[in-house]
């Protein structure tokens, strides 16, 4: 899409000038901090080793851990046969993202304390938690790893830097340390999670760009090992090569058929090809077999959601928020906002009217984020959930915060954040002109806040719809013929049809809506999309 950006909408941005003194000080709790300051403002400290030479110290360790090692072959420093194997169960099902990591880890720890590994798994899985618990266990994996092998103390440290904040350190040394030991498969995990944070993560403006090669180089390593190949999955479907991904994602759950991980990657490569219905056939069936228990049930049933949306399916969508989705599932946990506000937007654009849905506990779920640093992608999916609740209050606080970060220096802040936020305020007033001129421009580079595509396309379709309330009709049929040319789907042929009709072309438009009639037989009929699609046919046949 074009910059046409107008004065006003220049004017309403909150772009902070670029020329802001830069700052290392503390910034987000996990975001890409300076090189010397954690994101809670403490100064980075390499970890102190033994005055003794690796070699030596891995000689010693090796023979101390009874010969016990990891699926993927490498040493663990353990004596306790009993500890290795919990560490080793409790691994494969955060690798899966499955139900019962964090007790087995737990196991791991009551059968050997000094075990360092699992308590920086632990750490790993706690974080985000507010009780601050995953910086006090990788803390004490950081004093244990004192006397563990070369490898696993680099494994530690590079998780350590994660849970801390060092965002570009971690990155760093999660390189540095897969380039020595390709195998460790927890920091390939550890990696990924880092990339999707963006630039608050890893630092990086285009991570797929960067994830891609670098799980390419590990792939000879791994071999046709499950975990790997979700993994690789993963990393095909964001650079766009949606069929590798698919089988990659197939084999892997060949496998590993409880991988939720696996599950995941197909579930996008279903996405982004338009299948929607193959996707909801495939996911809604593996999803009966799922443990519920598990937190990633509920972004495996956000995409399920998506797939029903894309159906015109709108009260099997309700049910799953209910039931997998919404704040109540996860005790309102903030990690889940952004699926439980991005199901919220989609309903309310789609439909144009209000969801079946408790849009004010969304709103509190995001609460956190009015006065708390954190990544980009949280605090975009927290403007919807403050506009789509009219908490104008709360979107002037949040970008009071941010544009205090901003002129500290964050780039993120000033070039995405305060437009996304600002466009969506926009939009939910009615001042479409103003919306597109905040949103339109970030587009290209929306990937720099993070997540999935499938993630961030909430904020596109805003901008097109934005488009085409806004009367901006050859803009908006250009974004549309786009979309639709790197993947089929209904919607975005409706939405085409409605342009067409607004600027005049009712023959155009009555061809379209009868594919879309046809396409949406199984549809609700209710939903008030539904009937705006039977409003607009009739139209177009007058």
């Amino acid at each position: 899409m074009t910059d046409n950006r107008g004065k006003r909408g220049q004017q309403q941005c909150a772009i902070v000038p670029s020329n802001v003194r830069r700052s290392h000080g503390s910034q987000l709790a996990t975001g890409a901090f300076g090189p010397e300051v954690a994101g809670d403002g403490s100064p980075y400290e390499p970890l102190a080793l033994p005055d003794r030479t690796e070699a030596a110290t891995d000689k010693a360790n090796i023979k101390m851990n009874a010969g016990h090692r990891d699926r993927f072959d490498l040493a663990l420093t353990t004596s306790s046969a009993e500890a290795a194997t919990h560490y080793v169960e409790g691994l494969d099902l955060l690798l899966e993202q499955s139900f019962g990591s964090e007790a087995r880890l737990e196991d791991a720890i009551a059968a050997d304390e000094g075990f360092a590994l699992p308590h920086i798994s632990l750490a790993y899985l706690r974080m985000g938690i507010a009780d601050g618990s995953d910086r006090v266990v990788a803390n004490r994996a950081r004093e244990l790893a004192r006397n563990a092998t070369a490898r696993e103390r680099a494994h530690v440290e590079a998780i350590w830097l994660f849970v801390h904040g060092h965002g570009t350190r971690a990155r760093t040394a999660m390189h540095a340390h897969l380039d020595r030991f390709p195998r460790d498969a927890m920091i390939l995990r550890a990696v990924n999670r880092l990339y999707t944070l963006g630039c608050s993560g890893a630092g990086v403006k285009d991570f797929p760009s960067v994830y891609f090669p670098l799980l390419k180089s590990l792939a000879p390593s791994y071999g046709d090992d499950w975990a790997f190949l979700s993994h690789y999955a993963f990393a095909h479907h964001e650079v766009g090569l949606f069929s590798e991904a698919l089988a990659l994602a197939e084999r892997s759950l060949a496998q590993r058929p409880t991988s939720g991980h696996a599950a995941h990657s197909i579930a996008h490569a279903h996405f982004e090809q338009g299948n929607a219905g193959s996707g909801s056939d495939f996911l809604g069936g593996w999803l009966q077999s799922y443990d519920r228990r598990s937190p990633f049930n509920v972004h495996l049933s956000w995409h399920q959601a998506l797939f029903e949306l894309a159906l015109g399916r709108y009260d099997e969508a309700v049910e799953l928020y209910r039931e997998a989705i919404g704040p109540t599932v996860e005790q309102r946990d903030p990690g889940t906002l952004a699926d439980s506000a991005s199901l919220m937007w989609r309903m309310r654009l789609y439909g144009r009217a209000e969801p079946a849905l408790d849009t004010g506990l969304i709103r509190d779920q995001a609460e956190v984020a009015i006065d708390t640093p954190g990544p980009a992608f949280r605090d975009a999916h927290a403007a919807l959930a403050f506009a789509a609740t009219g908490d104008m209050a709360s979107i002037k606080r949040m970008k009071q915060r941010l544009n205090r970060q901003a002129e500290a220096g964050e780039a993120l802040h000033r070039d995405m954040t305060l437009p996304l936020v600002d466009g969506i305020a926009h939009f939910t007033a009615g001042d479409y002109t103003a919306a597109i001129a905040c949103l339109e421009p970030v587009m290209p580079q929306l990937v720099r806040i993070g997540g999935s595509h499938a993630q961030r396309e909430v904020f596109e379709d805003t901008l097109v719809e934005a488009l085409v309330r806004g009367g901006h009709y050859p803009r908006a049929m250009a974004a549309l013929e786009e979309r639709l040319a790197r993947r089929p789907s209904v919607r975005d042929r409706f939405w085409l049809a409605r342009v067409k009709a607004e600027a005049g072309d009712a023959d155009s438009a009555h061809a379209l809506l009868e594919d879309v009639a046809r396409n949406w037989q199984l549809a609700d009929p209710d939903s008030p999309e539904a009937g705006a699609l039977n409003d607009l046919m009739a139209a177009v046949a007058v």
